[in-house]
């Protein structure tokens, strides 16, 4: 699962909004990194653990040519799974039922006030229909 994907699996939790699913990955991701980078690990319950280690220079071999390499002192990011996480990944454990997304709000229908305004319209076309027209006749009379 890509970013993109974990923020669609998201979006029901956020009223199928994608703009605040992504604000949400985003927030969370960036305050990792920002701990991380100031050297604090960050524990997530039942999740695992993120930290900063220092690895030491050492010296390494080219797989290819079995030569010695130099390997540069540096730091990177480790992740420790947690117990639980194993446990579920393994198989040996079973996961709870997913949180199922927040009901969506069913907006309630306006009363219809349209329906009743065009009774009278057609009341009064009805009524023009039946009302001889003043010019009606002396067009017919003409015409003979």
């Amino acid at each position: 699962m890509n970013k993109a994907q974990f923020i669609k699996s998201l979006m029901p939790h956020f009223n199928e909004s994608r703009k605040d699913a992504t604000h949400a990955v985003e927030i969370v991701i960036d305050a990792i990194t920002r701990n991380m980078a100031k050297g604090e690990d960050v524990s997530i319950a039942g999740f695992g653990k993120f930290r900063k280690i220092q690895r030491k220079a050492r010296i390494a071999r080219n797989p290819f040519t079995g030569e010695p390499v130099k390997v540069k002192a540096k730091t990177v990011a480790r992740f420790t799974p947690a117990k639980v996480l194993k446990e579920i990944v393994a198989g040996t454990r079973k996961m709870e039922p997913a949180p199922k997304p927040a009901p969506k709000p069913v907006a309630k229908a306006a009363p219809k006030k349209a329906a009743k305004k065009a009774a009278p319209k057609k009341a009064a076309k009805k009524a023009a229909k039946k009302a001889p027209k003043k010019g009606a006749k002396k067009a017919v009379k003409k015409k003979r």
